[in-house]
């Protein structure tokens, strides 16, 4: 993975004008475009978009300040159709308009080209299970919220408090095949994991395929297949996003696997009264790499 991430980056270079075709390269890497994209914004910290962006604008920026051209030539050079659509997105990274840039020399933000690079880390084991399920559907309350990396996510939070008590009980009474107990899951997440992008999260529980289901609740059918599934324990959600953020660092850069389309759930085994601990499981649909 450490090596195809690498060639993305070269990629990424060689075609910074260009529309990236993320999907052959995986195909050429032998992994898939979902699983490029998942893998590199977990790593990089940001999406391939937004590094393909910068990147573009660092090294158009070397142009304006240069003065190669007029605007519109280093516009198309880049990419862009127009000053306009250029101009924003240059504003967008650096935060002053490209004739300010050609004016004053600055001010610039610059991205530096990433390298990937294989740590020795993994000192602490982690708790990991595999096992195939066959197709079941999550059903319960489900709504658009956007992502938040770190820390409590108030969306959820306020979705959640929505809810009657009593349906909590009524939801957990459904619950008849693992993933046990109520759920917290999350569909629909781009392929980028953009902060602030919209995915569906779904408060609810695991039944089997076809069961029948109120018509007040969300379903989402979930296609059979292997999961790899992470235990956390400790503070939350600290210890559950730092499990989720070394499934990208630890576990998928040493292991035969990879993400596949589909839902990750969170299933809590134990809790403290006021939720300041917990004992998670993080459910992930994997296939072979």
């Amino acid at each position: 993975m450490i090596s195809a991430l690498n060639k993305l980056v070269d990629l990424v270079e060689e075609h910074l004008a260009d529309e990236l075709d993320v999907d052959a390269l995986a195909r050429r890497l032998g992994t898939t475009g979902y699983h490029l994209r998942r893998m590199f914004s977990s790593l990089a910290g940001m999406p391939l978009s937004e590094y393909v962006r910068r990147r573009r604008m660092t090294v158009a920026a070397a142009d304006v300040v240069r003065g190669e051209g007029d605007l519109l030539g280093i516009a198309v050079r880049h990419g862009y159709g127009s000053t306009e659509a250029f101009g924003r997105a240059f504003r967008a990274v650096h935060g002053a308009a490209p004739g300010e840039v050609r004016r004053d020399g600055g001010p610039l933000r610059t991205q530096p080209q990433l390298r990937f690079r294989l740590t020795v880390e993994g000192s602490t084991p982690m708790d990991t299970r595999l096992t195939d399920r066959p197709a079941f559907r999550l059903v319960g309350h489900a709504a658009r919220v956007p992502l938040i990396h770190q820390g409590v996510n108030p969306h959820i939070q306020r979705h959640i408090a929505s809810l009657p008590m009593e349906e909590h009980g009524r939801l957990k009474a459904l619950s008849a095949t693992e993933p046990e107990g109520l759920l917290q899951v999350t569909d629909d997440v781009s392929p980028d994991a953009a902060e602030g992008s919209e995915l569906t999260y779904l408060h609810g529980v695991a039944v089997p395929e076809g069961t029948d289901v109120p018509d007040d609740l969300d379903v989402i059918e979930v296609p059979g297949g292997r999961w790899v599934v992470f235990r956390s324990s400790g503070p939350y959600p600290q210890a559950l996003q730092e499990t989720w953020a070394a499934t990208a660092t630890d576990w998928f850069p040493s292991n035969p696997w990879r993400l596949r389309p589909g839902p990750s759930i969170v299933a809590v085994l134990e809790r403290a009264d006021d939720f300041s601990t917990a004992t998670c499981e993080l459910w992930m649909p994997v296939e072979p790499a």
